[in-house]
């Protein structure tokens, strides 16, 4: 068995512990993705893709995950320490779904994987650098749904002594409330007529606290 091809994807934050994925190739026919590439306290290592281990709720017969201290489905409280222990007393949280089944085969796949690491970090310095990593766009930004619109931000003034300054957070995506009409065309009691709302959006002052 040889490993024919490695492809990587690196991390945007270098401070992380998480480096990179990776995918590798067996013979140029069978292909494993989703391999971490790990900061550990010894240098770097290669995690085999894996699966969260779950187990059932007495009550609901739901799935869980072993950490999940309430069911998911019917809200019954869970024993929290439900997991298997391994030699050193740390509990197993998760199962490999594909993983070497001797030390050489651990190595040989570690070994190509970190060189091709190395080796990615120096063509990423590159200006044309591109990724050869498919992430199936898991990276991109979703479109808005329709009957979402971008609200304007709301501007907030700030005074210190004769100085102010405006704030304007970030705008957010919210839905668009619905509209009712309503028969009732008296102003209600302490609201601001239309008059009153145009004067005090044109000096901008208190813009954004109402």
């Amino acid at each position: 068995m040889e490993i024919t091809e490695v492809r990587i994807k690196l991390m945007d934050d270098p401070h992380e512990r998480l480096q990179g994925f990776c995918s590798i190739t067996f013979d140029g026919c069978f292909v494993i993705r989703d391999l971490k590439i790990i900061q550990g306290t010894k240098g770097s290592f290669v995690a085999m893709p894996s699966r969260k281990l779950t187990d059932r709720c007495p009550k609901c017969n739901m799935k869980n995950h072993l950490r999940a201290m309430c069911c998911n489905q019917c809200g019954t409280h869970l024993q929290e320490d439900r997991a298997i222990k391994d030699d050193d007393g740390r509990a197993k949280l998760y199962a490999d779904i594909a993983h070497p089944i001797n030390s050489q085969c651990r190595d040989m796949i570690q070994r190509s994987v970190l060189q091709s690491y190395e080796e990615e970090l120096v063509r990423a310095q590159a200006n044309n650098y591109i990724c050869r990593y498919d992430d199936y766009g898991e990276e991109n930004y979703a479109a808005l749904a329709e009957g979402y619109e971008e609200e304007p931000a709301k501007v907030t003034i700030h005074r210190e002594g004769d100085k102010s300054h405006r704030i304007e957070p970030a705008a957010t995506s919210q839905p668009n409330p619905p509209h009712h009409e309503s028969s009732d065309t008296s102003p209600k009691e302490g609201a601001a007529t239309s008059n009153e709302r145009k004067t005090f959006s044109d000096d901008g002052f208190g813009a954004g606290v109402l």
